[in-house]
């Protein structure tokens, strides 16, 4: 997978939401651990983050709770949710050596406290299924 679809499934939902790709703190990586599906995903991040991608915090929740399957959505949305609560963003456990072709912040090992006001929520899906949701700190007026 070339992560062009992926990409722009991340570029509309910041369009969706009147984001700017400098505005994203911490993307949810749908991370599966595997070698194709992470290198795509990578890509994905910097085609649609550009520069920025390197001054987020990725994180691959399936590193601690695994696949989830028809559930990994909801799991790496309520993820999203928690870090810009709590502004903490969850380590992606296991991660002592990365491919190099992966090269952005994926918080390895240990949890990161640090704002977080926006985060994004990747699924990418068998067959070209792509899903991401943004969502935003929510500021009293």
């Amino acid at each position: 997978p070339s992560g062009e679809a992926a990409a722009m499934a991340i570029t509309r939902a910041l369009r969706a939401s009147s984001l700017r790709p400098d505005e994203v703190d911490c993307v949810v990586a749908h991370g599966t651990g595997t070698q194709l599906n992470d290198a795509a995903e990578t890509t994905a991040i910097k085609r649609a983050l550009g520069e920025h991608a390197y001054n987020v915090a990725v994180t691959g929740p399936k590193s601690m709770v695994g696949h989830q399957l028809g559930a990994a959505g909801a799991v790496s949305a309520m993820t999203a949710v928690l870090a810009i609560r709590d502004n903490v963003v969850p380590p992606t456990i296991n991660l002592e050596t990365p491919d190099p072709e992966c090269d952005l912040d994926y918080v390895p090992l240990n949890a990161r406290q640090m704002p977080v006001r926006v985060a994004l929520a990747n699924g990418f899906g068998f067959g070209g299924q792509n899903g991401v949701v943004a969502f935003r700190q929510f500021e009293d007026a």
